[in-house]
C-alpha cells in the first residue's frame, strides 16, 4: 500500500494561484503513475492530470490544460499540482492518487489503488 497526504488547499479569489502537494510513503517502488483528481458536490470524480513515472510524461484534462501543471520532486517523494488562473468552477475537493503496477487507463479513477484524504480548494469570484 501507498500512503498519500495532500496539502495546500484553501480559499482563493478567481484568477489567483495555488499549489497542492502530495507526499507518498510506504510501498512506493512499484508506482506506475500518480495523478490528481477532483470532486465537486453532486458530481463524479474528475480526472485532472497524471504523470507516468517511467517516462516522466504528463497528461492533462482539457478543462485544466494550460492552467495546471503536475510535477514531481523525486528527492522528497512529493507530487505537486500548480494551479494558475483559478476559476470558481475549479472549486472542489482535490485528491492525489497512486497506481501501483499497471491497472488500466490513467484517466479513470478505478485504475488507481491508493488515494489521499483530499484537500478543499474554494475559488470565489
Amino acid at each position: 500500500q501507498v500512503q498519500l497526504v495532500e496539502s495546500g488547499g484553501g480559499l482563493v479569489q478567481a484568477g489567483d494561484s495555488q499549489r497542492l502537494s502530495c507526499v507518498a510513503s510506504g510501498r512506493t517502488f512499484n508506482i506506475y503513475a500518480m495523478g490528481w483528481f477532483r470532486q465537486a458536490p453532486g458530481k463524479e470524480r474528475e480526472f485532472l492530470a497524471t504523470i507516468h513515472l517511467s517516462s516522466g510524461s504528463a497528461y492533462y484534462a482539457d478543462s485544466v490544460k494550460g492552467r495546471f501543471t503536475i510535477s514531481r520532486d523525486n528527492d522528497e517523494n512529493t507530487e505537486y499540482l500548480q494551479m494558475n488562473r483559478l476559476k470558481p468552477e475549479d472549486t472542489a475537493v482535490y485528491y492525489c492518487a497512486a497506481m501501483s503496477g499497471y491497472r488500466g487507463s490513467v484517466y479513470y479513477p478505478q485504475s488507481y489503488n491508493d488515494w489521499g484524504q483530499g484537500t478543499q480548494v474554494t475559488v470565489s469570484s
